[in-house]
């Protein structure tokens, strides 16, 4: 079930895979995506309880997991097409 527009997998000199992405990148995508959910949804419901501080924290702690997200997937992109890392 390969496509052609799918690399084959390479492997380093020590016989460890190499990937485009590194897992610590997609964790951090991962686990910002739902974060962003959870924070999101505590922060409408202190908006709609009129617990101000409850909002502000989780503005707060949206725009943390945005930027985070953000550093993770420039570090991705960063990493011309062709050229891989080690994973692990």
């Amino acid at each position: 079930m390969t496509s052609e527009e799918q690399l084959p997998e390479e492997t380093s000199a020590t016989g460890k895979p190499m990937v485009g992405a590194t897992p610590r990148d997609v964790v951090h995508i991962r686990l910002g995506s739902f974060a962003l959910v959870a924070v999101i949804a505590l922060g409408a419901l202190g908006l709609v309880a009129g617990i101000t501080w409850l909002t502000v924290v989780m503005a707060v702690l949206a725009v943390a997991v945005v930027v985070d997200i953000a550093l993770a997937v420039r570090r991705q992109s960063r990493t011309a097409p062709n050229r891989t890392t080690e994973a692990g």
